[in-house]
């Protein structure tokens, strides 16, 4: 699908925004209601518009620690990785995992409210997928650039 400046905006204005308006965006695209309403539908039926989400902040939410961890399957059969996965898909520590290359196999991304709540975790969730060969967790002391949706040009 080709994409012009407006789309482009739109799809900026929504990232920032997914509340505004058809008709705030209108006055500030200088389109009509309709265009806009009309450029939006198209971007969700071609799905460049994949879904609207609230954004939380973690903090708030008392989960304090953000860790990534690099996880390595014992071994790379179809059966280990399709059991990873359908274990990781029903852990809520998980908030993304990555099937990756290099040393490692997959990195996830989690939140806990502390090191107890880390470690609890890890015993008695993570490592109890009988498929992981072994893990390596980095702990995250600051979060410079955090950003949910792509700047579009």
């Amino acid at each position: 699908m080709n994409l012009d400046e407006k789309d482009f905006e739109i799809l900026n204005a929504l990232q920032i925004n997914s509340k505004i308006t058809h008709k705030q965006l209108s006055l500030n695209l200088h389109l009509s209601t309709t265009a806009v309403y009309e450029r939006i539908k198209k971007l969700e039926r071609t799905g460049i518009i994949k879904n609207y989400a609230a954004v939380l902040e973690r903090k708030a939410l008392g989960k304090e620690l953000l860790v990534l961890s690099h996880i390595k399957l014992e071994k790379h059969s179809q059966q280990n990785i399709a059991e990873f996965e359908k274990k990781i898909f029903s852990l809520n520590e998980v908030h993304e995992c990555f099937h990756v290359s290099g040393d490692y196999d997959y990195i996830l991304k989690m939140t806990f409210q502390n090191m107890d709540a880390y470690r609890d975790f890890m015993v008695n969730k993570l490592t109890a997928i009988p498929s992981i060969g072994s893990t390596h967790s980095i702990f995250v002391i600051n979060e410079v650039k955090n950003e949910i949706g792509f700047r579009l040009e």
